[in-house]
C-alpha cells in the first residue's frame, strides 16, 4: 500500500469520525429539546426514509466517484415507481415479470447515458439533465397522469412487505413489546446489504479500484490499461438500477404514486447524502458508510424540523447548508491532506529539511 493511498485513506476516515460526531451532537441536542426524538416509532420512520432515500444515494455515488453525476435518478424514480403498479394492476402483468421489466429498463437507462457520455462525450450533466425530462415526460405520457398504486386491499399486503414490514416482529407474533417497537423496518435493511454489497465491491474488487482509480486520475487510469469508458458506464449502470428498484419501493411503500411529482428533485436528496458522506465532486473519492450515515443525518434533520415545530420551509434551507458544509469539509481536509504531503515530500529529501523548518 503506497503513501498515496495510505493519506487518502486517512482524509475518508477522518471525514467519517467528523460526521459520526455530527450525528451524535445532532441526537444528543434534538433530544434534549424534544424527548419524542428517541420515541422507537421516530426513530423507526427515520430509519425507514433513510433506508427508501439511502438507496438513491448509494447508487448516485458510483458516477460521482468517476468524477460524473446523475440528475436523472429522481424521474427514473419517478418512472419506474408509475410503471410496476400500472404493470401488476393496469394490466394485470405477473410481478416477477413486472419486476424484471423495470429494472431492465432502468439498466437500458443506466447503459444510454454511459453511451453519451463516453461515445458522443456528452458532458455528464448533460447527459443525464436530458434524461431527467425524457423520463419525467415519459411517465407522465405512459398513465396520462393519472395516479397509480396498488389499491386499499390485502391483495399486495405480502408484495408491500418489501417496503413496509419490519424485522424480527413480522416472524415473531407473540415478540414483546420492546422488540415489537425496536424492530427494523425493511427499507432500512435492504439499504444495510446494499452498503455491504457496494462495500466490497469498491473496496475488495479489482473493478472497484479501477473505479477509484479513474476517478482519481483518468489519463493514468486509461493508460495504465483500465477501459476507462466501460467502467463508467457501470456506474451510470449502478445509479440508474438502484434509482429503479428505489422506484420500485416507493411504490410499495406509498401505494399512490403522482407520475407528475413523484422524485421531484430527489436527486439533490441523494447527492448531499453523498457530499456529506465525504465523496469528493472531483472523482477517486467515496466512503458508502460515510454515505449511509450522512443519509441518516439528513432525514433526521428533516424529522427534527417537524418534531420542533420549525416551518417546513426550512428543509430546503437545511439541504444547502449540509451541501455547504459537507464541500467545506471537503476542501478543509484536502489542504490538510496536501500540506502533509508537501512536508513528507520535502523530508524526504535531506538537502531540503533545512528549507522546511525554515
Amino acid at each position: 500500500m503506497n503513501k498515496t493511498f495510505k493519506r487518502e485513506i486517512g482524509v475518508l476516515n477522518n471525514k467519517l469520525i467528523g460526521i459520526i460526531l455530527l450525528l451524535v451532537f445532532m441526537i444528543i441536542i434534538t433530544s434534549f429539546l424534544d424527548p419524542r426524538f428517541l420515541n422507537p416509532l421516530n426513530i423507526r420512520n427515520i430509519l425507514r426514509w433513510t433506508g427508501l432515500f439511502g438507496i438513491l444515494s448509494l447508487g448516485v455515488t458510483f458516477p460521482i466517484i468517476t468524477g460524473g453525476i446523475d440528475l436523472s435518478i429522481g424521474s427514473v424514480v419517478g418512472l419506474t415507481g408509475t410503471l410496476f403498479p400500472l404493470f401488476i394492476v393496469g394490466y394485470s402483468m405477473n410481478i416477477g415479470l413486472a419486476f424484471v421489466l423495470v429494472l431492465g429498463l432502468s439498466l437500458l437507462m443506466g447503459l444510454a447515458h454511459g453511451v453519451l457520455i463516453t461515445k458522443f462525450n456528452f458532458q455528464p450533466f448533460i447527459a443525464t439533465l436530458v434524461g431527467l425530462f425524457i423520463y419525467r415526460g415519459l411517465a407522465r405520457v405512459v398513465t396520462r397522469d393519472v395516479p397509480q398504486g396498488f389499491g386499499g386491499g390485502r391483495d399486495f399486503a405480502s408484495l408491500r412487505f418489501v417496503a413496509q414490514g419490519r424485522i424480527p416482529s413480522a416472524f415473531w407474533s407473540d415478540a414483546p413489546q420492546n422488540i415489537a417497537d425496536w424492530s427494523i423496518p425493511m427499507p432500512f435493511i435492504i439499504l444495510i446489504i446494499l452498503a455491504i454489497v457496494f462495500s466490497i465491491f469498491l473496496y475488495r474488487s479489482i473493478y472497484g479500484r479501477y473505479l477509484l482509480a479513474l476517478g482519481f486520475n483518468e489519463k493514468a487510469a486509461r493508460f495504465s490499461g483500465i477501459n476507462v469508458n466501460r467502467m463508467k458506464t457501470v456506474a451510470y449502470i449502478i445509479s440508474t438500477m438502484c434509482a429503479g428498484f428505489a422506484g420500485i419501493l416507493f411504490a410499495l411503500d406509498l401505494n399512490t404514486i403522482q407520475p407528475s411529482a413523484m422524485g421531484n428533485a430527489w436527486e439533490l436528496y441523494a447527492i448531499a447524502g453523498v457530499v456529506l458522506g465525504g465523496a469528493s465532486l472531483r472523482g477517486g473519492e467515496a466512503n458508502i458508510l460515510g454515505v449511509v450515515i450522512a443519509v441518516v443525518i439528513i432525514r433526521a434533520l428533516f424529522n427534527m424540523v417537524n418534531i420542533l415545530g420549525l416551518a417546513t420551509q426550512l428543509e430546503f434551507a437545511i439541504l444547502g447548508i449540509v451541501i455547504l458544509l459537507g464541500v467545506m469539509m471537503d476542501e478543509y481536509l484536502k489542504k490538510i491532506s496536501a500540506r502533509r504531503m508537501r512536508i513528507e515530500v520535502s523530508l524526504s529529501s535531506p538537502d531540503e529539511i533545512t528549507q522546511v523548518k525554515a
